[in-house]
């Protein structure tokens, strides 16, 4: 008996996390009986050289440290264990950056109610700052918002750049994907570095299907960049963690 042809998923997520980063989102739409399609437009890169192991020692001896995102914490831990102790504030952008805090050994990790960069600039331990030494664990662009904001309180900022992400082509097959699923989409946005990159490096018959996307942005600010660079159908999630970014969609789950 010859198998009966497969139903495909009701609609897409569209992931612009780096390559290799695709797993959460993978299962919050299979969840939500959709499929994913990766459109990596960057990789990241772990930087080893010594000027950022000096960088690194320096920021995790502040009183106060700041990581913006799960990948830097996996960076900063491969060059060097974490001063876990006490005496030191731990700050995270995020529960996912807080997850991997405390995989790390990190017991208490404060996390804002809103999971981005002015959340993280809201917490009381980031106010008063004249003269106080900060750290920050991060990569090259991306929140670029925290370091200004706190040197303008008065922090001492100790920088350390810790991974790099590197541009990549999106794979074709994934372009091909896109451009030839005849179902809805969905375009889950927490960087607004990856969609102005994707946008950049696709076609321009897939930066137009892209763009036909309803949006799941993460932040109001990503909100207003993706209705800058044209897309239409933009919702504002509750945060940016896979699960609250795929329930954001108004579209069909898959029927049983």
């Amino acid at each position: 008996m010859a198998d009966r042809p497969r139903k495909g998923p009701g609609w897409y997520v569209i992931s612009l996390r780096p390559r290799g980063e695709h797993g959460g989102l993978r299962q919050a739409a299979a969840r939500a009986g959709a499929g994913l399609i990766a459109l990596s437009p960057w990789r990241l890169q772990l930087r080893r050289g010594a000027a950022t192991q000096r960088a690194l020692a320096a920021a995790l001896a502040a009183p106060a440290v700041v990581f913006t995102s799960p990948a830097a914490v996996r960076a900063a831990v491969k060059l060097r264990a974490l001063p876990v102790g006490p005496g030191r504030q731990w700050c995270a952008v995020g529960a996912g950056t807080a997850a991997a805090l405390r995989r790390a050994g990190v017991r208490e990790v404060q996390v804002p109610q809103r999971m981005d960069s002015e959340g993280v600039l809201a917490l009381p331990v980031l106010q008063a700052l004249d003269g106080v030494e900060v750290g920050l664990v991060t990569a090259p662009g991306g929140r670029d918002l925290l370091a200004p904001a706190l040197e303008a309180r008065g922090a001492r900022l100790r920088r350390a750049d810790v991974y790099a992400r590197l541009p990549v082509a999106p794979a074709p097959t994934a372009v091909a994907m896109l451009c030839r699923v005849d179902a809805p989409l969905a375009l889950a946005l927490s960087s607004g570095d990856a969609l102005q990159l994707a946008l950049r490096a696709l076609p321009d018959s897939a930066a137009d299907r892209l763009r036909s996307a309803q949006v799941l942005a993460a932040s109001t600010r990503l909100a207003a960049l993706a209705s800058e660079l044209g897309f239409g159908d933009i919702t504002v999630a509750a945060g940016p963690r896979p699960g609250q970014l795929v329930a954001a969609a108004r579209l069909p789950v898959a029927a049983g």
